[in-house]
């Protein structure tokens, strides 16, 4: 019997991927600017080992991968800068005009830790596709051992449609683009420093202006309506995230969003991901306004700023009333207006919330204790709370037990106040 074989239709030896690219020049080095699938970054690029430094970069973050993956899955709408890499001679160019410009680029894969590419920028997206596509193919792996045994119509039924999403999720992987930036540069010494240039001239996000344009979380979303309250207008750096002596604001954005999650969820906690999905927005602005104007009335020098302009105070060309409250009250820390946000969420809980103007009434009491810096004769070193204070302190020790601990003990005074209270 004669067979005949068709070598055409035969899978031949694969090692590399070929993309659609641009080829410029940065810096005396061509560059190859392409995009590829998510998929494929693990496949061109090594994928780094976090229990192992790379000697030409830096140690990766297991857990911060593994959130990239996350977000890749949570967010459809997701978006990530181009990754940058580094050729070391072994991807080729084909051109496909005159101008030499445009082509077909050629990358061997990174097999076996013999990698072509090596990372400049972007290690820790590599790991993370890596972990979420070994995720997802353990999981149909798990699902489809399961549904090898004898199940119920409707488990199978339920398994079947978990396959079916965790396919689409790969699909999406394969489907989906990111940018890679590929600079040729053979000599390894100079591809240390193109490293450090790029990590010298990138300007990192501050948590403020995180704060700001981070969407996702509902103490960043309602900013600008929180902001807008008379004890914060004008008095909210939307760029810094540390109060300086001479720095004429009360607060920066992150804070206000720490204090919005102090009222919402308490100081030492964040907001949940059930909370996120259920809390309206309105709700939230409602509550931390409500906040602001108990303060506003309760202690004195706060009610002094809320009623004065932060424009007409700033044209005066004198410090203004946050850099002086920072100087002389409790009430200038950052720390301080968290914990009494979480004493103000603790009273308003429960099935008996506290009244507004009963609060009020009991942060007026405080009032007189708000001096700073902190004299061993004051309040806060003769009663429970000596242990959240250092001595002479201008604001509490800001590590979270204790910031959770003296809103316990606040919280507690309500009923039953300490001596000179």
């Amino acid at each position: 019997m004669t067979i005949a074989i068709n070598p055409q239709l035969l899978s031949k030896p694969q090692d590399s991927s070929t993309y659609l690219a641009l080829k410029t020049t940065q810096g005396g080095r061509s560059v190859y600017s392409t995009r590829v699938p998510l998929l494929d970054l693990p496949t061109i690029l090594p994928v780094p080992d976090p229990n192992n430094v790379d000697k030409d970069n830096r140690k990766v973050d297991r857990l911060h991968a593994k959130h990239f993956g996350e977000y890749l899955d949570a967010k459809q709408d997701w978006v990530a800068p181009a990754l940058l890499a580094r050729d070391g001679g072994g991807c080729v160019f084909q051109p496909a005009d005159d101008e030499g410009r445009v082509g077909y680029l050629t990358v061997p894969w990174a097999i076996g830790g013999i990698a072509t590419l090596r990372t400049i920028d972007g290690q820790h997206r590599v790991l993370g596709v890596s972990i979420e596509k070994q995720r997802i193919t353990d999981a149909i792996s798990g699902i489809d051992r399961e549904l090898a045994r004898k199940v119920s119509v409707d488990k199978a039924a339920r398994l079947q449609s978990e396959r079916d999403k965790l396919v689409q999720q790969m699909n999406r992987l394969k489907r989906e683009y990111v940018g890679v930036d590929i600079y040729v540069e053979p000599d390894p010494i100079k591809a240390q420093q193109m490293f450090v240039d790029v990590a010298d001239n990138a300007k990192g996000i501050s948590s403020a202006v995180r704060a700001r344009f981070d969407n996702d979380k509902v103490a960043n979303r309602t900013l600008s309506d929180v902001i807008d309250h008379p004890l914060l207008k004008g008095r909210v750096d939307a760029e810094q995230d540390r109060m300086t002596v001479k720095n004429p604001n009360l607060l920066g954005a992150k804070h206000v969003a720490d204090i919005t999650r102090a009222v919402i969820a308490g100081p030492g906690r964040s907001i949940s991901k059930k909370a996120e999905q259920t809390l309206t927005d309105g709700a939230v602005i409602e509550k931390v306004r409500d906040f602001l104007d108990v303060i506003s009335m309760a202690f004195t020098d706060l009610a002094a700023m809320a009623e004065q302009d932060a424009d007409t105070e700033r044209a005066t060309g004198e410090p203004t009333q946050a850099q002086r409250l920072r100087r002389t009250s409790l009430l200038g820390s950052v720390g301080m207006l968290r914990v009494l946000g979480g004493v103000f969420r603790e009273l308003r809980s429960g099935d008996n919330p506290v009244e507004l103007d009963d609060i009020t009434e009991f942060f007026k009491r405080l009032d007189p204790h708000m001096s700073a810096p902190v004299t061993e004769a004051s309040l806060w070193r003769t009663s429970d709370a000596h242990a959240d204070f250092e001595p002479q302190a201008a604001a509490p020790i800001m590590r979270t037990q204790n910031i959770v601990h003296l809103v316990e003990v606040i919280t507690r005074w309500y009923r039953r106040p300490p001596s000179g209270l």
